[in-house]
């Protein structure tokens, strides 16, 4: 008996450390739980100069999408364009004939799977794929494309299950830079940012597709993804429209609270973050024309207080990548300076900037961009306070990265993809990658890479 209860317990433990290790899949933007956090075990400590393991590169078409990993599975979505050049003029929408499509792959070989296709006319500015990550959820995966259709399909088989079409449905207009907030799963709602008259959010029943609340009107519905948070003793859904950063009731859309925040161009983008303090919970949001906040959030009852505002040489202005926070720090892309930049919380003032990981130039670029997920995994050696990082450039390069208070520090970069668009002059890609099974999944509008990141 003892003998077979020894054995159960080592089985048991070495049951537990084998889970540990293989992670999280990465079903959605931002990972398992939302929060651009990997952890999984036994990744490498440095990238060496030589590169990550190469384990697949196939084609794919053009896409801000970034990749979901489920299963075996990765899902990503893109555009095959027929007619129409594509012209980056931030004011101008370009006119284009194609089909926007969802590819399943094999995460070990990178084989098609299935592709799921519908013919889809663009009118927007920066008209090359979808932009949002698909969202897979129970053996099902929703698809938002730039034209405002949402597709739900059976995520072994791509078989469609029911369909959504915001334009029609809601007269939501496309805005300008195409429907960008990634669809956010809630218990059994697929809550999404859709826009028109009273329907700036709506969630639906994510199995059958049936409307179950609408709520907010705003001038333009903005770009920012449905997030959740937890505070004043419940669960609170965050949408930040053009005009207003609200707090509704998941279950229903009622508003809990409302907070002025414009940003220019209806320009609200990066998911509002949120951190425990020595003054209590914090909620930061930012955005484009130096617009940055930060509000105290209410413990015992649903509420924000603004706690404060930034200053044209003070916080960062946060665009295409969410910044994040790690002690009484935020780490963030200025969209204005184009530098990434640390900002102590307390009072917003920065404490170092650098290009290095954004455009890698000398000057400073508009919209210098670089997607920012953290190792959850502690090193040994690495220093107190310091937070080990994966970025992807808009370069195309893989970084890894130890970001402190003091200072940034490189543990090694290697050159994945080709920057294949393009932004004020200069060449990028835009896509935030995909961490599972110790891989990273990276795409630009030509083709899909897989590395390896484990020892």
């Amino acid at each position: 008996m003892r003998y077979r209860f020894l054995c159960f317990a080592v089985m048991t433990v070495a049951n537990c450390v084998a889970s540990a290790s293989r992670g999280d899949d990465w079903p959605q933007w931002l990972g398992p739980r939302r929060d651009a956090i990997w952890r999984e075990q036994g990744l490498v400590t440095s990238i060496p100069a030589g590169g990550l393991p190469v384990k697949w590169r196939v084609p794919v078409a053009e896409g801000y999408s970034g990749p979901a990993v489920v299963g075996g599975r990765v899902y990503v979505a893109d555009y095959v364009a027929r007619a129409g050049d594509v012209v980056n003029a931030p004011n101008d929408r370009t006119t284009r004939a194609g089909t926007e499509r969802l590819l399943c792959l094999d995460a070990a070989t990178g084989k098609l799977l299935w592709k799921h296709e519908q013919d889809c006319p663009y009118s927007i500015s920066y008209a090359s794929g979808p932009r949002c990550t698909p969202t897979v959820v129970d053996g099902r995966v929703a698809m938002l494309g730039a034209e405002g259709n949402l597709t739900c399909l059976d995520a072994t088989s791509g078989t469609l299950l029911w369909s959504k079409d915001f334009k029609k449905d809601y007269a939501a207009p496309t805005p300008i830079w195409g429907f960008c907030g990634h669809p956010l799963v809630e218990g059994d709602l697929l809550i999404c940012l859709v826009g028109g008259p009273g329907s700036v959010a709506v969630a639906f029943d994510r199995k059958s597709g049936v409307e179950r609340w609408r709520a907010l009107t705003a001038s333009e519905s903005g770009y920012c993804p449905p997030t959740m948070i937890e505070s004043g003793g419940m669960r609170q859904l965050v949408i930040w429209d053009a005009d207003n950063l609200n707090s509704l009731d998941p279950a229903t859309g009622r508003v809990l609270w409302s907070q002025p925040l414009k940003p220019m161009y209806g320009m609200s983008i990066m998911a509002p973050q949120v951190a425990d303090t020595p003054r209590g919970r914090v909620l930061f949001a930012s955005g484009i024309g130096r617009v940055a906040a930060l509000y105290a959030l209410g413990g015992d009852a649903p509420t924000a207080r603004l706690l404060w505002r930034g200053e044209p040489k003070s916080a960062v202005s946060c665009a295409n990548a969410t910044p994040f926070i790690a002690g009484d720090t935020l780490y963030g892309c200025d969209c204005d300076t184009g530098m990434l930049t640390a900002v102590a919380l307390d009072d917003g003032r920065r404490l170092w900037e650098t290009l290095e990981p954004t455009t890698g130039g000398d000057r400073r670029s508009k919209h210098g961009t670089a997607f920012l997920v953290r190792q959850a995994e502690a090193v040994a050696g690495d220093p107190p306070g310091a937070t080990r990082v994966w970025i992807f450039s808009e370069t195309g390069d893989l970084v890894l990265a130890r970001l402190s208070p003091e200072k940034y520090q490189e543990l090694g970069r290697a050159h994945l993809v080709a920057p294949t668009n393009e932004c004020f002059g200069r060449d990028v890609v835009w896509s935030h990658p995909a961490f599972a099974g110790g891989c990273i999944f990276v795409r630009n509008d030509r083709e899909l890479v897989c590395v390896s990141a484990t020892e």
